[in-house]
């Protein structure tokens, strides 16, 4: 019975909950990062501003960081840890405490370029991850996937060829209706944040011999976790014959890290974007792009090590067949979270073998539905919206019928 009992104790999990909010207007906030303090435990609030956070051992604080707001430290207890509502400041950026390095934005991307080996890992990690995918026909749900994944991050000097995904365990759900004649899969989803991550992966937008092809502007700097940054745009010009992704860098000011990016594509010429968005299509089936957006997120550590936190990706399209008179407007979601840093150095591995994901798989082809209300038991994920919440429980009901 004692060894019973100190099994029993020692998995037992402390669950930290709570809304996070604007403080001046009350309104929720998404995608605020929250960590349990003096741990590498993490996650995101969803859209409704609401977040989980599963822990061994109850932390004295939770540390709460968002764009543009005052960090908070959020207190802890046993008996105050769950429901909690957590308002959040916005930090106000001193106009005198800009440094204007500034009229050659371009020669900052440069600077913060050369200094990616010194401000991110210099060794290899094992990083725990939460996946979730959505595709919606309208305002309707027709599918949801989600896994736990491992993801293998190589020293920052090597580039990505040599990054990894593996997927744990993962979930499907799909709509059942007899109208919906056509379905989306995001391919390489799990793999994305490899792809995207702009300090490792320069080729996907700080390629050196494409940054000629951009203007570039000087914005409002903000703070991040309280420190200021360079907030700069980046605005492809419309002389290439493929399109290009622009929009918005966030640098550090001091370190010259990168801390987060905010991307749109170019889909002002239809047929290009639809080149660089769509893997395949039905045969007489036309698709019209609308947006495909990607942000990326960065952590620093105490420490001084940047490394990636979250990525979100957003497409917007219509498709309609031909002879029909309306077409129907689909958004595809798909988004990481970094929940933990398991290993680092020698001790993180390569994952190899069946587990181990690659860039032209569809993630939702590669798992199971699977009902089971404690799937996730003690995995951090990003919490369920209301109306994701609301649509897994619809299409759990029709696929029992």
């Amino acid at each position: 019975m004692t060894t019973l009992l100190l099994v029993l104790v020692l998995n037992a999990q402390s669950v930290v909950s709570g809304l996070v909010k604007d403080r001046k207007t009350g309104h929720p906030l998404a995608h605020v990062s929250v960590a349990a303090e003096g741990t590498d435990i993490h996650t995101v609030t969803n859209d409704d501003g609401r977040f989980t956070l599963k822990v061994a051992q109850l932390p004295r604080y939770i540390q709460l960081s968002h764009i543009g707001y005052k960090t908070r430290r959020q207190q802890l207890s046993h008996d105050n840890m769950t429901d909690l509502v957590i308002d959040m400041q916005r930090s106000t950026v001193a106009l005198g405490e800009i440094v204007v390095m500034a009229d050659d934005p371009l020669s900052i991307i440069k600077a913060a370029m050369s200094r990616i080996s010194t401000n991110y890992s210099k060794e290899p990690e094992l990083l725990r991850c939460f996946y979730r995918e959505t595709a919606r026909r309208g305002s309707r749900f027709i599918s949801i996937a989600e896994a736990v994944t491992d993801m293998y991050k190589s020293d920052y000097s090597l580039g990505p060829d040599r990054d990894a995904v593996a997927i744990l365990k993962g979930r499907r759900l799909m709509s059942m209706k007899a109208n919906d004649t056509l379905g989306v899969k995001i391919q390489g989803g799990p793999v994305m944040p490899l792809m995207v991550d702009v300090a490792k992966n320069c080729e996907y937008v700080l390629n050196p011999e494409m940054l000629s092809y951009y203007d570039y502007h000087m914005e409002k700097g903000t703070m991040i976790n309280d420190r200021l940054h360079y907030v700069i745009s980046m605005i492809p010009q419309p002389i290439t014959v493929f399109p290009l992704m622009g929009g918005l860098l966030y640098i550090d000011q001091e370190t010259l890290a990168i801390t987060r990016a905010e991307l749109q594509l170019d889909v002002s010429d239809w047929r290009r974007a639809s080149d660089y968005m769509l893997v395949r299509k039905p045969f007489g089936l036309r698709f019209r792009p609308k947006e495909l957006s990607v942000t990326v997120v960065y952590e620093t550590d105490a420490q001084g090590v940047t490394r990636m936190s979250y990525m979100r990706n957003e497409m917007r399209f219509n498709c309609d067949w031909k002879r029909h008179l309306f077409s129907s407007s689909f958004t595809a979601i798909s988004e990481m979270v970094v929940t933990d840093r398991l290993q680092q150095g020698h001790a993180a591995k390569r994952p190899r073998g069946r587990s181990s994901f690659g860039l032209r798989e569809r993630f939702y082809d590669r798992v199971e539905y699977f009902d089971d209300p404690n799937f996730w038991a003690d995995y951090n994920i990003i919490e369920p919206t209301e109306s994701l919440e609301h649509a897994i429980g619809k299409l759990k009901k029709k696929i029992r019928k």
